[in-house]
């Protein structure tokens, strides 16, 4: 009974400390992007998916020898409509499972849209954290050098902030939609090294992040299944960071697909790290997949 309840003392402890990023690994990741117009802000990747793709993440504590589920997460793409107008739906749904749900639940939920030559339009992200709600509500608009983010954060009761951020910088985006940029990258054309910075907008704040890349590694899930991966880093230049280079790292599949298999973010106790489950609906195989037969 001690050690169960040194456990869970332990989780709280932990989920307590990364409840606010959780959502962020997904740029992570995480969460979680050059011309001087608005056509840079497209990002060059609807040749990665089709609309129907739906991509399975399960999350996972982990400290010492223990690493209990945490939740799981779905990403899915869908052809829909915008006021009015085509548009490409990107949304993540996430909830918290086993010990975690227990201690401190949540339910949280982003959708973005994008324009069918995927220019981010608007970003929703909804969260329900132990009963507590919040809407973060950001509105994207571009004007010749200039992008403008309209973050409008509100409770049911309340407004916490209504703002405009405004970049000069080729790339900004929500936390979801960064993953999107990081599916786009060509990296038969990287070196090692090589970074493709851009800015994340979150509340008041533009925050200065990077996509690091490394090369090619190997994510081992057991003795039968491995994946190929292409390697990142997550620098993130801010001061709630008190670990802004490599605060997180990703692993992409290497195929045609470039779809997330391993998402890792460090915390004051432990880490927090999101795999890849299952999908459907991929535009292409998933090469990236390797399975051993055992002997």
């Amino acid at each position: 009974m001690k050690v169960n309840n040194h456990r869970q003392g332990i989780i709280a402890a932990v989920t307590w400390e990364c409840r606010s990023k959780t959502v962020r690994i997904w740029l992570v990741f995480l969460l979680l992007l050059s011309a001087v117009c608005a056509m840079a802000q497209e990002i060059p990747v609807r040749h990665r998916f089709n609309s129907g793709e739906e991509v399975q993440y399960e999350l996972y504590f982990k400290w010492g020898l223990l690493m209990p589920r945490a939740g799981h997460a779905t990403l899915s793409i869908r052809d829909a409509e915008y006021e009015g107008e085509p548009s490409c739906h990107y949304r993540l749904i996430f909830r918290t499972s086993g010990i975690i749900e227990k201690v401190y639940k949540m339910r949280d939920t982003i959708d973005c849209h994008f324009t069918p030559d995927m220019l981010l339009l608007r970003s929703e992200k909804r969260v329900n954290e132990n009963d507590y709600y919040l809407i973060d509500d950001i509105r994207f608009s571009y004007d010749q050098k200039k992008i403008l983010a309209h973050s409008h954060r509100y409770t049911p009761t309340r407004t916490k902030i209504d703002t405009t951020l405004v970049t000069e910088e080729p790339y900004m985006f929500d936390m979801l939609g960064a993953t999107m940029y990081l599916r786009s990258l060509d990296w038969n054309k990287m070196k090692s090294g090589e970074s493709f910075p851009f800015q994340v907008a979150i509340g008041r704040e533009r925050i200065n992040i990077s996509f690091r890349y490394t090369g090619q590694q190997i994510v081992e899930r057991n003795e039968t299944l491995k994946y190929r991966t292409r390697h990142f880093y997550i620098d993130i230049y801010d001061d709630a960071f008190t670990q802004s280079k490599e605060a997180a790292e990703i692993w992409i599949g290497d195929d045609e697909n470039h779809i997330p298999i391993k998402i890792r973010a460090k915390l004051k106790i432990g880490a927090a790290e999101v795999y890849y489950k299952s999908s459907k609906g991929l535009r292409y195989p998933l090469t990236s997949r390797v399975e051993i037969r055992r002997r």
